[in-house]
Formats: C-alpha cells, sequence, structure tokens
C-alpha cells in the first residue's frame, strides 16, 4: 500500500459520514454518525459533510442539513434504488477521490461492514472496525477505538500515514445529533456513470423478514434476561415486566447460545449496543461482554440471587434475591400504582 506523502495531507480535509437509506429513509445510525462526525469536525475546524446515495434521495438532505451536516454530496441515480456491494462501492470511492475527506465514517451495520472494506481498498487505505469511541489527538489524527479479544482489552488504533481516515461505528454507541429546524446547507450534486459491468449483482426481488420484536436499539426501556433465569420459560415473566413498563426484552449472549431467544436482541459485544433510559439485568452476571453493550444507558437496575455479581458494579439499583420472587413483586407494585 503506498504512503500519501505529508504535502498530499494537506489536501485532504472535512468529516464525510456515509447517510445509509433503506427504502428513502434515514438509518438511526447516521444521526449517531452526525453527532460524533461534528465534534471531530469542529475540533478539527473543519466542515461536516455527508454521502447520499440512492434513487430519488435527494429530498433527504435536508434532514441531514437539520442535523448538522454542513455539505451533501448526492448521487442520485435508478441503478442505485436497491443497494448493490459494486454500485455503493463505486459512488462512494469516486467522492472521495473527487472531494478528499479527511475523515471517512461509515455505521457498522450489515450494509456498512460490507460497504467500507471495498471503499477502503479502492482508495489505498486503512480501516478500522466496529469501533466504539473516536478522538481527534494533539497532532489532528484520528484516534479509533474498538474492542478486541472478545472485548477484554480495548484497542486504539491510528492511520497515520494514509488519508481518508476511515472507520465503521457501532450502532447504537454515539449519541445522536439534534436536529435544528431551518439549518440549510450546500447540496452537490456528483454524477457517476455506470456501465453495465460495473454493477455485477442484480436485485430481483425484496423479501422483508416479519418480525413481531421492536429494535432493541430505539427502545427506552429494556428488560434483558440471562441464564440466571434457570429456563427458557422465564422469559415469559420477563416479557411480562416489560410489557407492564412498556418496554422490549433483550438477552446475554449465553441465553441466546442456549437457543432460548433470538439473536436480534443479544445485547453485548457480539450483540446489540443499546443506550435506554431504563435497562433491568434479570438473571445477567455481568461478563464484560455484555456490560460493553449497555453500560451507557441512562439507568441500569440489576435483579441477581448472587450478592457478589458482576452486573452490582455498574448498576444504578441492585435487588439481591431471586427472580421469580422479585420479578411478581414489581409488576404487583406498578399494578397498585396505576
Amino acid at each position: 500500500m503506498a504512503r500519501i506523502l505529508e504535502n498530499e495531507k494537506a489536501n485532504y480535509k472535512n468529516v464525510m459520514v456515509f447517510a445509509e437509506q433503506r427504502d428513502n429513509k434515514l438509518m438511526p445510525v447516521v444521526f449517531e454518525l452526525l453527532g460524533e462526525g461534528k465534534k471531530l469536525a469542529d475540533k478539527l475546524g473543519v466542515k461536516l459533510t455527508a454521502a447520499l446515495i440512492g434513487s430519488d434521495v435527494d429530498k433527504l438532505a435536508d434532514e441531514l442539513f437539520s442535523h448538522g451536516a454542513d455539505i451533501v454530496y448526492v448521487t442520485d441515480n435508478p441503478a442505485l434504488k436497491e443497494y448493490t456491494t459494486d454500485g455503493y462501492a463505486k459512488v462512494i470511492s469516486t467522492m472521495i477521490d473527487q472531494v478528499k475527506p479527511e475523515i471517512v465514517l461509515m455505521g457498522a451495520t450489515h450494509i456498512g461492514r460490507d460497504l467500507a472494506p471495498r471503499v477502503s481498498a479502492r482508495v489505498n487505505t486503512g480501516l478500522t472496525a466496529d469501533c466504539t469511541n473516536l478522538e481527534i489527538d494533539d497532532d489532528g489524527k484520528l484516534l479509533m477505538t474498538r474492542p478486541a479479544f472478545g472485548g477484554n482489552i480495548m484497542a486504539t488504533i491510528v492511520c497515520p500515514n494514509h488519508r481518508p481516515q476511515m472507520s465503521t461505528v457501532r450502532p447504537g454507541v454515539m449519541k445522536k445529533a439534534e436536529a435544528s429546524e431551518g439549518k440549510k446547507g450546500e447540496k452537490v450534486t456528483v454524477k457517476v456513470d455506470f456501465s453495465e459491468n460495473d454493477i455485477r449483482t442484480k436485485v430481483l426481488e425484496v423479501i422483508k423478514q416479519t418480525k413481531s420484536s421492536v429494535d432493541i436499539q430505539a427502545a427506552e426501556i429494556i428488560v434483558s434476561g440471562g441464564r440466571g433465569l434457570g429456563k427458557k420459560e422465564g422469559f415469559e415473566l420477563v416479557q411480562k415486566l416489560a410489557d407492564k413498563l412498556g418496554g422490549v426484552v433483550g438477552a446475554s449472549r449465553a441465553v441466546v447460545d442456549l437457543g432460548w431467544i433470538d439473536h436480534d436482541q443479544q445485547v453485548g459485544q457480539t450483540g446489540k449496543t443499546v443506550r435506554p433510559k431504563i435497562y433491568i439485568a434479570c438473571g445477567i452476571s455481568g461478563a464484560i461482554q455484555h456490560i460493553a453493550g449497555m453500560q451507557d444507558s441512562e439507568y441500569i437496575i440489576a435483579i441477581n440471587k448472587n450478592p457478589d455479581a458482576p452486573i452490582f458494579k455498574v448498576a444504578d439499583y441492585g435487588i439481591v434475591g431471586d427472580i421469580y420472587e422479585v420479578i411478581p413483586e414489581l409488576i404487583n407494585a406498578l399494578d397498585k400504582a396505576e
């Protein structure tokens, strides 16, 4: 991989966020990236930009402006209606070659994890995946921190010799940018021509999976169950408490591995990172991998019969007791309070 000369680095500036959209709706992680990207841009004294790609997506630019973007680069083409690795990688790499951002951020979603390595290879730079923290050092370099070795250590990575500095960021980790109605910015059209061979994959049909569960990353109240439930049926009790509170059910990796609950509801290093207002951990011991996924919740309530469980060290409120006795008492108390 060729190095970028020091005098060439000066040509790269601004922070670019990939504005991932599906069905012409911006994904929640985009607003997290805009919030974090704005902090980085302000520290560097540069502008926050967004890359908007798809078909008939032009109208989404105003939403990006209202959440902090100064410039939105738009490529609108019917060939980009559905995501394809070839199509999107060509557009993003073309944008990077043309506008030369210093930093490029993407969400660590299914699309972002597929797209980012292809783009980094095309533009000849490095990529740090699944970041949970981003900072600018005294020399203006991006410090990209991610868990390593199963979450047992945190590694901070720099990309000193190549531009742009690229990273994917775990959804649910960063604070979302607040909307500022009426904020305007500059919209720039980036035209990319496609030949028949540029997009080798053709999307014939999109079949969406029907799910009854709510996305736990968007929930304000999460009641999670762990192996301390003792049996799969224990989630029926967890569900009752979640329903009473107007929340959703989460889980630790241990019970997902046992097949007691779907992986989509797993919280933790190998699951989803969440930031609800209230997180109730029922029968979860508190392994570091699980804590990494929920430690930024506003209030953490732990219920465990083991008084020495590590979960109590991060909990705001702890209840030592049997789940099958404590949860019914909580439900009864909530009933009386209505």
